[in-house]
Order: C-alpha cells, then sequence, then structure tokens
C-alpha cells in the first residue's frame, strides 16, 4: 500500500477548501455544475460569427463594403476587416469609418479622414466628415453593405444614425444592408428618460425613441426601417444564445471600448444620465480614467455634493467625493472637485434618473457657477430630446415631476418598441 508523508484528508485539504470556495462564489473548475448556475446556457454567438457561420448565402459572390469600428470583432477576437479581406467567398472592396474611425483612434467629435487602410490597402470612407451617408461614388462597385458595431444602449450615439444613414444610401442606390447584431450592454430590458422631439433632432439622436431604449442596433434598425419610414433592403443577423437582462455581454466577447471615452461596460451603465453633462460647463470626466463615473469643476464642493445626492436615495448607486485634473475638454489643466458614481446594483440602478438628479444637485448647491452651454437651440436641448428639461431644473420642479411628464411618451414607445424587439 502506498504510505503518504502525511494522512490523505489533510494532503486533499487544500483541495476541497479551493473547490467550496469556488462552488462558493458561484464559479466552478471545468466539469463541476456551480448551484443554481443555468447549465444550458452557452455564450452567446454574435451576428457577425452567424453571419459567417450560417449566413453566408447574404454574401457570397458580392462585392462588400463594410461599415464597422475597433469593436468590429468576433469572440476570438479576430477583426471583421482581416476576416473579410481573407474570406475566400465574397471580396471585400470597401470600408467605412463612423465617428472616432474604422480603428478607434479619433477623439469625440473629431472629423474623420477618407484615407486607406493600411493593413488591407482598402479605401475607407469617411462617415463623420464631410459626409454622414455614403454618397453614390462610395457605393459604386459595391453589392452589399455589412454594418457592424458595438452600441452603448443610448440615444445619444451617433452609431445609431450612422446606420440609418447607411440604410437610407442604400436604399437609394438599391443594395440591401446586412446588421450583424451585438448585445445592448444596458441589458436591453428596461427604457428611461424623454422620448426625443422632432424638432430637436440632429445626429445625436434623429428619432422619437428615449434616452435608454432598451434596444440592440438591430432592433433599433428594424424599428428605423418600418416604424419611421426607411425602407431599406435591410436584413438583421441576430445573435444566438442571448437574452435581454443579460450582463453585459454574457462571455460573448471581451469589452472593446466603442469610443475613446467608453472604456468599460460601467461607462455604458452610467453615460444615458451622465452623457447629460455634455450640455454644460461642469466636466463629465473627459480626461480622466473614469470618464462619465467621475463628474466636477473647479468651483464645486465635493463633500456637501456627495452627501445632497446620498440623500436622494436613489437606487443602486453611491456617490463619493473626489478631486481630478481633466488632461483634456472642459478645464484641461485645472483641478476639480466632484463625484465619482459607485454603482452598487446594476439591476436596481437608473442612469437617466440618477444623471437628472445629479443636474439638480449642482444647480441647487451651486446656483451662481452651475450653466448650461449656451447654443441654438442649447446642445443640451438636444441631448434630453425635449426642450422643458432645463427650465424644470431652473425652477426647482421635483424629479417626480419631471419624469411624470416623460411617461405618456414613454408608454407609446414602449408599444411600438415591443413590435422591433428581437430577443426573449
Amino acid at each position: 500500500m502506498p504510505r503518504f508523508p502525511r494522512p490523505l484528508h489533510a494532503a486533499l485539504r487544500p483541495l476541497s477548501l479551493g473547490l467550496l470556495l469556488l462552488l462558493g462564489l458561484g464559479l466552478a473548475p471545468p466539469g463541476v455544475a456551480a448551484p443554481g448556475c443555468d447549465c444550458t446556457r452557452v455564450a452567446p454567438k454574435l451576428g457577425i460569427e452567424v453571419l459567417l457561420e450560417q449566413r453566408l448565402d447574404l454574401l457570397r459572390g458580392r462585392r462588400v463594403g463594410l461599415v464597422t469600428n475597433a469593436t468590429g470583432l468576433d469572440s476570438q477576437l479576430r477583426s471583421d476587416v482581416d476576416r473579410f479581406a481573407a474570406h475566400p467567398d465574397f471580396t471585400l472592396v470597401a470600408l467605412f469609418g463612423p465617428e472616432h474611425g474604422v480603428r478607434g483612434d479619433v477623439q469625440a467629435g473629431d472629423h474623420v479622414a477618407s484615407a486607406r487602410d493600411a493593413a488591407t490597402g482598402l479605401p475607407v470612407h469617411s462617415l463623420y466628415g464631410e459626409h454622414r451617408e455614403p454618397t453614390p461614388a462610395m457605393l459604386d462597385g459595391i453589392d452589399v453593405l455589412v454594418f457592424d458595431i458595438q452600441d452603448v444602449g443610448a440615444r445619444f450615439y451617433t452609431y445609431p444614425y450612422t446606420l440609418a444613414g447607411v440604410m437610407r444610401a442604400a436604399k437609394r442606390a438599391g443594395i440591401p444592408v446586412v446588421v450583424a447584431d451585438r448585445p445592448d450592454p444596458l441589458g436591453g430590458v428596461r427604457v428611461e428618460g424623454p422620448v426625443l422631439d422632432p424638432a430637436l433632432a440632429s445626429f445625436v439622436g434623429q428619432f422619437p425613441i428615449p434616452i435608454r431604449h432598451g434596444m440592440t442596433l438591430g432592433e433599433l434598425a428594424t424599428l428605423f426601417n418600418t416604424a419611421f419610414g426607411i425602407g431599406a433592403d435591410l436584413h438583421v443577423v441576430t445573435m444566438q444564445g442571448w437574452r435581454r437582462g443579460d450582463e453585459p455581454l454574457r462571455g460573448a466577447l471581451p469589452w472593446v471600448p466603442p469610443s475613446p471615452n467608453m472604456p468599460t461596460p460601467d461607462t455604458a451603465l452610467v453615460y444615458p444620465g451622465m452623457g447629460l453633462l455634455e450640455g454644460t460647463n461642469v466636466s463629465e470626466g473627459r480626461g480622466t480614467t473614469r470618464p462619465f463615473e467621475t463628474f466636477g469643476a473647479p468651483w464645486v464642493d465635493a463633500p456637501a455634493l456627495a452627501a445632497r445626492l446620498n440623500a436622494m436615495g436613489l437606487p443602486g448607486v453611491r456617490f463619493r467625493p473626489t478631486w481630478f485634473t481633466p488632461t483634456f475638454s472642459k478645464h484641461a489643466g485645472q483641478a476639480c472637485a466632484g463625484v465619482q458614481l459607485h454603482v452598487t446594483d446594476r439591476g436596481a440602478f437608473r442612469p437617466v434618473r440618477t444623471g437628472l438628479a445629479m443636474l439638480k444637485a449642482l444647480h441647487d448647491q451651486h446656483p451662481k457657477d452651475f450653466a448650461f452651454l449656451p447654443g441654438e437651440p442649447p446642445f443640451f436641448d438636444r441631448l434630453a430630446g425635449v426642450g422643458d428639461l432645463r427650465a424644470a431644473i431652473e425652477r426647482g420642479d421635483t424629479l417626480e415631476a419631471i419624469e411624470a411628464r416623460w411617461q405618456p411618451g414613454l408608454s407609446a414607445f414602449e408599444a411600438l418598441r415591443r413590435q422591433h424587439l428581437l430577443y426573449p
């Protein structure tokens, strides 16, 4: 019989303790089911993977134009550009770059130039420069357009309207559009905020949808195409295995920043509310390591502001006073005082309500310093999508009164939205 230098139960104790720890955390080593796990679930298959593995009939033998950026990757982190360029069943002939460019290296609002892609030598047509939609010349020699970009789940983000422009241009040219769908990183369950007034339509909001719309880009594409009258020859290649309410991307793909100031899924979660700060004289944290999770200005009383916000009892979030110096954008190089958001419960957290509370707190605590940026109309109104929110904050309306005015529009949108949802 083999002899052990110490009792067998002692030799195995570290393994047993480690296994118990893993199971207690809801994790498990290979081959061991964690308690309460849905063992039938697998990581979602992204639309781009379904397209290349199961729906090549949409591309086979055709000349393809690809609208993408740094998020255009499969679950193995292989670039759409590389996979399309090397594919034997169709020919990639052109790339189209949205805001921030095909490689994601251009800052927010900066002009994106047309150029040649260094890796493939293909032409890259800018859709965030002189043109926001493909021109007939750009589409010459293209048989089908493929759109594959990760969205962030907020109305005031330019990628949904780049998609709408691609669909409009393709309709005029008689070219089909294929949208390879990706998850809504906010879960795709809840909607929040005012529905856009069409009089305030812009490239950060073209259609009457709320700030947090609760839809994937593929679902938005069907909404834009039918309810809002684009009428393109549209094919949405849906994901497999994604469900509404899943955590961000749920293992489908490590987070790749859709833009330079959207570094993590946590940024995307707070953005529908904190993005409203872009229409004010308060830094939204651009030029820091935690954009949109951190905000402030040189004149803010950070401890008092954090205490005021915590006293509101907002669900799923706490606030901490902080100090920072932005390296660019508002107050660049100036010491700022402010607050960092810490989301404690993703399911309970309401980003738009939190953003509204934050704006009221800033205005009420610093009425002489806080200001909405000028413009005609003010940029804040374009972000909010309505013209009366500024006045409501300035006259001291309650959160409940402000949100109550949004409810009829939200209810109507919810009914319309349900007709275009593609996932359970």
